[in-house]
């Protein structure tokens, strides 16, 4: 019976998925404010994603298309053939490579793109527009900043691959 009852939610839980399931209806006492907040979130949501999609493709490099329907941003990175080379030697693919550095150096935590299957040859990352847009901002500036210093790092004057 104790096992039992640790696979069910407790009763707050239970109470927040019936609201989730069931949210307040017109006449209401509560749908006014239930609209407001939720329009409020979206509004937001909609703001950070363009945000985030504009700020990366302002960095010279990065190319990302616009969000749809999920809360994450797929950027694809140019990087010099140095850092695929040195992913080479480390036995490991360029975009963990980056993905490595990008959290050492930032504490920015992103998922390789090579987890999703991308196409051979690209490099890139999933990443997401849910952190607070103050926050968000200094992430974008961290991404360009460290896109920089990872292509100085292992530049060699050849043309970079994508």
């Amino acid at each position: 019976k104790l096992v039992s009852s640790g696979l069910c939610p407790g009763l707050a839980g239970q109470i927040m998925t019936s609201l989730m399931v069931h949210p307040p209806t017109q006449g209401d006492e509560s749908y006014a404010q239930f609209v407001a907040e939720e329009k409020t979130i979206y509004d937001s949501l909609v703001r950070r994603s363009k945000a985030l999609v504009e700020g990366l493709n302002k960095i010279d490099g990065v190319t990302c298309e616009p969000a749809e329907g999920a809360m994450y941003a797929f950027p694809s990175v140019t990087i010099p053939k140095g850092a695929v080379e040195e992913a080479k030697r480390s036995e490991t693919t360029p975009d963990i490579l980056y993905a490595i550095s990008l959290l050492e150096e930032t504490g920015i935590c992103v998922v390789p793109a090579s987890g999703f299957g991308q196409k051979e040859g690209r490099v890139g990352f999933r990443t997401t527009f849910l952190p607070p847009e103050e926050q968000l901002e200094k992430a974008i500036e961290g991404f360009a900043k460290h896109h920089k210093v990872f292509c100085d790092r292992y530049s060699d004057d050849v043309a970079p691959t994508k």
